[in-house]
């Protein structure tokens, strides 16, 4: 592969990463997918078009995920000298999705077009392979436009492929022929003006029909001091503040992730100070516990007597950040120093499930990292009336990792025809529509407490019904007709 093209692709990647908050820039994310696909054109062999897409990925994914070296600088002294090898490592590792993507493109056709579709199956592999990370996707940079709607009916993946097209479809527009240019350039208007229109603004709420309030709190614990013994005090005191204030009772309290700083298994004496703050309404608050030798990170309804009514442990834990992929299978043969199964990190819950909150129907619990992942969302026995999200984002810096979280929660709102409400330890705290709108929130590193009235869901949606699995078919099926037609291509062709 020529050496130059390789090395346009990864400031190529760096470009296209600008479509994810705080940046935003989501018609330079299209521009710069569309050129990367004039470069994949030119490139002679599928073996060049996995460096492409390598580079490209690389780039992109360096951009985009640049916060993952945030976490090593909470202790900057420790852990510190470990950033640079993690962004340089997942930026490389998610990059060889990509990279297949490219080479299958280009091995099914001189020109690479089906790369719209090996790219969208190596997104949707992203999302489930060794647990996945579907942070960034390529379509969430259509979140603030009307088409992003499109995710309540093909999901998030479906939308990838609706993005890819439109971005092949203007890198056509570049290698067309002058004959095919003009009626080409009408269909890339037309879809790049449906791509860009913005989403309308949030209407005014209805007062038809009274609806429950919630208040979410927000302590703004810095990570740095979150567990400090000099300040876990102050931080407890805030909760408890803003819990007990307001002449108005809401009907339920949310603190954020692991918001009490000791375990629920020696808690009694906090609980009955939480509930007698919260004078009779109930609190879902985050908080860590053990059982024998495993720890979870949990959870719970606190009822007005200060009783635990309810409870949920975080199944979909973070690899290497929470537990130590098959450490209790290293167990085994006597290697139990990452056995999450001894004490050595998190273990998970049984999986999705809902939370019987009374009147206000029952939700779906997601515990930080949970919201990345769609899947989550739609595996639930039954419907959710409303998603709960607790999570710390203090661990994820201030610059793009917050926004990029509370993107893919709005996603999820879109999906699934639900609102979210959302806990953040540092923000950002807020209620999302079943639009992906924000409607309220609490800014980054502030303290407070935001008393809303819970949206009313919207009516399920396709894919909430549905999930990933007709889009995978449709793909595997479109995919193998490409290869079919290259089998009956090369045997037409002269030996």
């Amino acid at each position: 592969m020529p050496r130059k093209l390789l090395m346009r692709a990864f400031p190529l990647g760096l470009l296209a990463g600008l479509g994810h908050p705080p940046f935003d820039l989501w018609f330079v994310s299209l521009l710069s997918f569309a050129a990367v696909f004039v470069l994949l054109a030119r490139t002679p062999q599928w073996r060049g078009a996995l460096a492409l897409g390598m580079a490209f990925g690389s780039g992109y994914f360096a951009m985009s995920l640049h916060w993952i070296v945030e976490p090593f600088f909470v202790d900057p002294l420790r852990h510190g000298w470990m950033a640079p090898f993690a962004i340089v490592f997942i930026s490389i590792g998610l990059s060889l999705f990509w990279g297949a993507g490219f080479a299958l493109a280009r091995w099914l056709g001189p020109r690479g077009r089906a790369v719209a579709l090996t790219l969208t199956g190596a997104e949707i592999l992203r999302a489930y392979v060794l647990t996945g990370f579907p942070w960034a996707m390529p379509s969430y940079v259509l979140l603030d436009r009307l088409a992003g709607q499109g995710a309540g009916f093909v999901g998030p993946h479906g939308m990838n492929l609706a993005f890819l097209l439109a971005a092949l479809t203007l890198a056509e527009l570049v290698r067309a022929r002058p004959a095919a240019r003009w009626p080409l350039a009408g269909v890339a208007g037309a879809l790049v003006f449906a791509l860009g229109w913005p989403l309308p603004k949030a209407d005014a709420p209805a007062v038809s029909e009274p609806r429950p309030v919630v208040r979410l709190i927000q302590p703004n614990a810095p990570q740095h001091q979150k567990w400090d013994p000099a300040y876990t005090g102050l931080f407890f005191e805030r909760l408890v503040r803003h819990t007990s204030e307001g002449a108005v009772r809401p009907d339920l309290i949310v603190w954020p992730e692991t918001a009490v700083p000791v375990l629920l298994n020696y808690a009694e004496e906090t609980l009955q100070i939480i509930a007698r703050a919260a004078k009779g309404t109930p609190v879902v608050l985050g908080i860590n516990r053990f059982e024998g030798t495993r720890i979870y990170n949990a959870a719970i309804l606190l009822d007005g007597t200060g009783q635990v009514r309810a409870r949920y442990d975080k199944h979909h834990l973070v690899p290497f950040g929470e537990y130590i992929p098959l450490g209790d299978l290293l167990s085994q043969i006597g290697i139990t120093g990452m056995a999450s199964q001894y004490g050595e990190g998190f273990s998970p819950g049984p999986g999705p499930a809902l939370m019987d909150l009374g009147d206000l129907g029952k939700a779906l619990l997601l515990i930080c990292y949970e919201a990345v992942f769609p899947q989550d969302v739609t595996g639930t026995p039954e419907r959710p009336d409303f998603l709960l999200h607790l999570t710390n984002d203090a661990w994820f810096g201030n610059f793009s990792g917050p926004f990029q979280h509370l993107a893919q929660a709005r996603m999820r709102a879109v999906e699934n025809g639900l609102p979210v409400l959302r806990a953040a330890n540092t923000g950002v705290s807020a209620v999302i529509d079943p639009q992906g709108r924000v409607l309220a929130s609490l800014a980054l590193n502030t303290e407070g407490a935001l008393d809303v009235a819970l949206p009313a869901a919207g009516a399920p949606t396709f894919y909430s019904q549905t999930g990933d699995l007709p889009l995978a078919l449709g793909l595997i099926g479109l995919l193998l007709t490409v290869v079919w037609r290259r089998r009956r291509r090369n045997a037409l062709t002269p030996g």
